[in-house]
């Protein structure tokens, strides 16, 4: 059971994405790695249209962390990416930002939504983990049934009008032999965050400690692997939290929006 006390389903992998969304639309709360198996995850980032033009600014400056799939236009609940969705309610979980300062964390918009919000559907590197399990490499947030760990780096990302703030990363521990395999599986995905930013040394990043993540769960690190670090989609919340404009609102981290679209859609050769 939830929090919100809905029954999980016993095997999230085999949903559609339909499926997915409408258990999330009747209120269960999970993180949605290993969700909707095939299905492309996506964050999320819903700003007033005088906030837009930054946000999109900000994405092509930061295009390894902010990968945009879709715009919805000012006031538009649904799109292509999301047909018989609803932006408001269809997500596994929002984070509402007043001042930069999150204030609630609702299951849907329904009370908060305003006609001039414009949504950003921004890649999910979610989408590049089905690969990775099946070329054996394990993912360990599943394996362990938590939430991915993600952290605030010490890298800036380049600033845009009014937004500014540090790359956030999410990490998986990889046996060092299959690294390479790692790199060269994600790499095929530039649309979703694609190969890592960084592997190894977690100080190098500004990390302190990899049992305490800005955002998602610690998990345990199996004997002899390493960590790495890959750009993440919550860079633009972290953008938020810096930068404190009067509203803003995004995904739980690791709480994505289940999509129509299929990983396969952005692999390429």
């Amino acid at each position: 059971m939830t929090a919100e006390g809905v029954p999980a389903p016993p095997d999230a992998s085999r949903l559609t994405a339909g499926e997915a969304r409408a258990l999330f639309r009747r209120g269960i709360v999970a993180p949605s790695a290993g969700w909707a198996d095939g299905y492309t995850q996506a964050n999320l980032l819903i700003v007033p249209a005088d906030l837009a033009y930054d946000v999109l600014l900000f994405a092509q400056r930061n295009p390894k962390a902010c990968p945009v799939l879709d715009v919805l236009d000012a006031g538009q609940v649904t799109g292509r990416l999301l047909p018989d969705g609803d932006i408001r309610t269809d997500a596994a979980r929002y984070v509402v930002y007043c001042d930069g300062v999150p204030v609630e964390r609702p299951t849907d918009l329904l009370e908060v939504w305003q006609e001039d919000l414009v949504t950003f559907i921004i890649g999910c590197s979610f989408t590049f983990e089905s690969a990775l399990r099946a070329g054996g490499i394990p993912i360990a947030h599943i394996d362990q049934g938590v939430n991915v760990p993600m952290f605030r780096t010490d890298r800036r990302c380049r600033p845009a009008g009014s937004l500014a703030g540090p790359l956030v990363v999410s990490m998986r521990p990889v046996s060092p032999d299959r690294i390479a395999d790692a790199v060269r599986i994600t790499s095929r995905y530039p649309a979703v965050h694609g190969a890592p930013v960084h592997v190894g040394d977690p100080a190098a990043l500004g990390i302190a400690d990899l049992g305490s993540p800005d955002f998602g769960d610690p998990v345990d690190l199996p004997r002899g692997t390493v960590p790495v670090f890959w750009a993440c989609g919550v860079t633009p919340q972290a953008a938020v939290m810096e930068s404190r404009p009067g509203l803003a609102i995004g995904h739980a981290p690791g709480h994505m929006l289940v999509t129509d679209a299929r990983d396969s859609d952005y692999l390429v050769p």
